[in-house]
């Protein structure tokens, strides 16, 4: 009979179930095999050794479990992040190792411990910037503040899509297809926006100034009718525009418009300004200007002393 694939946890509940049985009735079925063999020595060896079989064998089994349940994709939850169930292998496999060792050696499990502490103290140190990297992706699977497919900007380090969460690297890809490595030490430094998250559609802006000839109203409202023209920014939320600074050089609006993802965002900002100055061209309304800052007046101070 063949096993589904769709159920590889069903062939390692069996592996086990054979291994727990051959550690549990070895001694009693050598016992049955005649005495010119002189295989009654070897019940223990068997039996250790189906045992650290069988602990390794349950270890895959949990994974595979454990594995199954919690990437399953369920509506309004974001999958379990590749590198918690990584740790989580490890650290059966690891728990496998002590019992097998304890068993082979005949030692308790305080005593392999000590060692292997000893062993890991010096390991660490000689691979510390490596241990850095591993426990920062670590912390970045745990806490999760982007995932893979996110877009996001990583603060004096790179803005892209994020390609690949390893242990020791991240991978992200930029707009123009560059590809970028970055240590995930150097990541769990840095301040990072997600622009996918919770959503993949958000709000961005844009700023004009227009004469102060042109009323509040009015200006407004040819904003608003010539962004209804608009294909690329979401449809569905209607854009809003705001007064954000009223002088005598003129009015200065902040237009907010809703962009589906962020690798849209160029071509919905230049969608916008294309449809404002069309608009404001068809009425012959110019954008002001802004002067430069004078020279003079922001020159700093020369003391002179008599």
């Amino acid at each position: 009979m063949k096993v589904p694939e769709s159920a590889p946890w069903l062939r390692n509940a069996t592996g086990f179930v054979l291994l727990v049985l051959t550690a549990v009735f070895a001694e009693p079925l050598l016992g049955l095999l005649p005495p010119g063999l002189a295989l009654e020595g070897w019940s223990d060896a068997v039996r250790n050794a189906a045992i650290a079989l069988a602990t390794f064998t349950g270890a895959h089994l949990m994974h595979s479990l454990a594995a199954a349940r919690l990437s399953q994709r369920r509506k309004g939850h974001r999958p379990v992040p590749k590198v918690l169930l990584d740790l989580l292998r490890v650290f059966l496999y690891a728990l496998a190792l002590l019992v097998s060792l304890s068993l082979l050696f005949r030692q308790d499990l305080s005593g392999i411990l000590t060692g292997s502490g000893l062993v890991l103290a010096v390991l660490g140190f000689a691979i510390r910037n490596v241990v850095a990297d591993t426990l920062s992706g670590i912390a970045l699977g745990i806490e999760a503040p982007f995932r893979m497919g996110d877009w996001v900007r990583i603060e004096t380090l790179a803005q892209g899509r994020v390609q690949e969460i390893g242990w020791r690297t991240t991978r992200l890809v930029t707009r123009d297809s560059t590809y970028v490595i970055l240590p995930n030490s150097q990541i769990s430094r840095q301040r990072i926006t997600n622009f996918s998250a919770p959503r993949k559609e958000y709000r961005d802006h844009a700023e004009l100034t227009l004469p102060v000839t042109l009323a509040v109203a009015d200006a407004k409202a040819l904003i608003l009718e010539a962004l209804q023209q608009a294909e690329n920014i979401v449809g569905e939320k209607t854009p809003e525009v705001q007064v954000v600074n009223y002088g005598p050089q003129g009015v200065t609006y902040q237009v907010k418009y809703w962009v589906p993802q962020h690798d849209r965002e160029p071509v919905c900002r230049n969608e916008v300004f294309s449809l404002v100055d069309a608009a404001l061209r068809a009425r012959g309304t110019p954008l002001m200007q802004v002067p430069p800052a004078c020279p003079v007046c922001n020159a700093d101070r020369i003391e002179t002393r008599p």
